[in-house]
């Protein structure tokens, strides 16, 4: 998508800090912080979202929960205080798949 978000930052044509990247993913900050800790974990390919990932994309969805189990011990997150989300529809804020790390002290729903 020429005007997605994710992939522009993935480009590296919009600025962000990556706290994390492979060959399939990054992982940055959230501009919008719903917590003390929240991070984008992003695929570099383009998925609309969850109703759009295939048989295909399994190795990649288990990657990105790989990486958040060693965000979350990176960052000395507890069981209890830290969940991670993925949103879709119109809950779905930007249309590129996309999880969410949050962990400390929640300011708000996402």
């Amino acid at each position: 998508m020429n005007d997605c978000i994710f992939c522009k930052i993935i480009k590296k044509q919009v600025p962000s800090e990556f706290i994390f990247e492979s060959e399939n993913l990054v992982a940055f900050p959230d501009i919008q912080p719903s917590a003390d800790i929240h991070i984008l974990i992003v695929p570099k390919k383009h998925i609309d979202g969850v109703a759009h990932t295939t048989k295909d994309d399994s190795a990649l969805l288990g990657e990105i929960y790989s990486v958040a189990n060693n965000l979350v011990k990176e960052y000395n997150l507890t069981d209890d205080s830290y969940r991670i989300t993925v949103n879709g529809g119109k809950a779905q804020h930007v249309p590129h798949l996309h999880f969410h790390l949050l962990g400390g002290k929640f300011t708000k729903q996402v």
